[in-house]
């Protein structure tokens, strides 16, 4: 095999490259050492890894054969570094963590190795998965393959960047207010945050109010297959989704039909501007949309508009924050200090302690208030599509998570991306779709640019199915970023 045959084989998707090993036209071997060789190459000036693990990548891959009835055996992936796997490091992207290692995989890691997936390495994230970017003080920059000046997004920044630019044909991510669908939209990649208890969060965790996990990819398809796999109840979690009537894949290769979709660009933050190239790709979304037949009607003044939203879900996120945060003082046998983290997680965890178990327990009360109303006016619509961000990935250094003024760069974040947080306070399923690049002509010409689906309770069916009807009526899977 050549080497641009095999820098290709990256590109493929998953099912391709899974059915190509399980067919002997390809061995398990020689897919994953192309997945290391791209990273050797291009990691260097990306930084999407925090650790490879490549002697033990070969060694299983070596141990799959033709005819492995795993639906993925052989197919290279990376996990999120928030994420256990047994016997690898375990940071969160944090210095205060340390370099423990989990003696155990989490449940939605366990899964993946079940599947067949051949994990090659863990990738960055920001400190604590504070951020919408991925600049961390103790592992660096990570930087998207599109523009290496901007950011791919966070906080599965890592694995965006690693899939956009081929070093893993699929990423594992996670999405607490946006952090699957984010590095999508910078990455020009497909993002699905699932309905909230769809994958489970344990052992660690019985449930999560706002974050899911999920996997990012360059199709609809992919994404539906593998959250068949990942997907569904483990013993010991407090609730779960009820399972879905049939395959996620089944659903998602299904015609919608027609559609009422509501068409949004009011952002959920008052304070938010969205650029008008970014309003613009969920108008040309909503033609594309009526043009298969959907009936689109524009909303101006949708019940998500209510002020205070970002200190209501920082009284949510913040604890969620807080609790790996203790998780480092746990491992270092003592309480933290500023010294031990950077400005803003340092920030958010001081804004904590300040905030009464009565103060929480008003807040979860309220977000689900405001969460029970943003549901019931969308059940009056089979989707809801807005943009996926607010302007273009911004230049490194915007989101600086060691300036003095930290909260300000949390609102900051919030401006970048105010339409992906509702759907975690809501639960419901959001997927973002790299359906358009910016125009010949504007000054980030050639960025992806998304938009972004919000789908009723339990309906990631529905979603994907018109995922999918989109994705073939405008292809994007061929496009490439610059360093790829």
């Amino acid at each position: 095999m050549s080497a641009t045959d095999a820098s290709e084989l990256v590109f493929r998707p998953v099912t391709e490259l899974a059915e190509a090993v399980r067919s002997g036209e390809l061995s398990a071997r020689e897919l994953v050492q192309a997945s290391l060789d791209r990273i050797e190459l291009l990691n260097p000036q990306i930084n999407a890894f925090v650790d490879v693990f490549a002697a033990e990548a070969l060694a299983e891959a070596d141990a799959i054969g033709p005819g492995d009835p795993r639906p993925f055996a052989g197919v290279p992936i990376a996990v999120k570094n928030n994420r256990a796997v047994a016997g690898k490091r375990l940071t969160f992207g944090a210095r205060f963590v340390g370099d423990f290692v989990a003696p155990m995989d989490d449940y939605v890691v366990a899964r993946i190795k079940r599947a067949g997936f051949v994990i090659v390495g863990t990738t960055t994230l920001p400190e604590f998965g504070i951020l919408p970017s991925t600049e961390t003080e103790r592992f660096g920059v990570t930087r998207n393959p599109w523009d290496l000046t901007r950011t791919p997004g966070g906080s599965s920044g890592g694995s965006g960047a690693a899939v956009a630019s081929g070093m893993v044909p699929i990423a594992h991510a996670n999405d607490g207010g946006g952090s699957t669908r984010i590095p999508a939209a910078c990455n020009g990649l497909v993002g699905l945050k699932p309905q909230r208890g769809r994958i489970s969060v344990g052992p660690v965790q019985g449930l999560s109010f706002l974050v899911q996990d999920g996997v990012l990819t360059r199709s609809v398809i992919e994404t539906a297959r593998v959250l068949d796999l990942v997907q569904g109840y483990e013993l010991g979690d407090a609730a779960w989704a009820t399972p879905p009537g049939e395959p996620f894949a089944d659903a998602a290769v299904r015609t919608p039909g027609r559609l009422r979709i509501a068409l949004c660009t009011a952002p959920p933050l008052a304070d938010a501007v969205v650029d008008p190239v970014c309003a613009q790709s969920a108008h040309d979304a909503g033609k594309l949309l009526e043009s298969l037949g959907h009936e689109v009607t524009e909303v101006t003044d949708p019940p998500w508009t209510a002020p205070g939203m970002l200190e209501l879900f920082t009284a949510s996120f913040g604890p969620a924050v807080s609790t790996q945060i203790a998780f480092g003082a746990l491992l270092a046998g003592r309480e933290p200090a500023a010294e031990d983290m950077e400005t803003l997680s340092w920030g958010i965890w001081r804004t904590c302690q300040g905030i009464s178990s009565v103060q929480a327990a008003s807040a979860a009360i309220q977000l689900q208030g405001f969460a029970r109303r943003v549901v019931t006016w969308t059940a009056g619509y089979d989707a809801v599509l807005t943009p996926a961000l607010a302007e273009a990935p911004v230049k490194i250094g915007v989101l600086d998570p060691t300036a003095p003024d930290a909260m300000a760069t949390f609102a900051r974040s919030g401006q970048f991306t105010p339409f992906t947080a509702i759907s975690n306070v809501t639960g419901s399923p959001a997927i973002s779709l790299p359906l358009h690049a910016r125009p010949e002509g504007d000054p980030d010409a050639g960025l992806p640019l998304g938009v972004q689906l919000i789908g009723q309770p339990l309906g990631e069916g529905a979603l994907l199915a018109l995922s999918a009807q989109l994705e073939e009526a405008s292809p994007w899977a061929a496009r490439r970023a610059a360093v790829s």
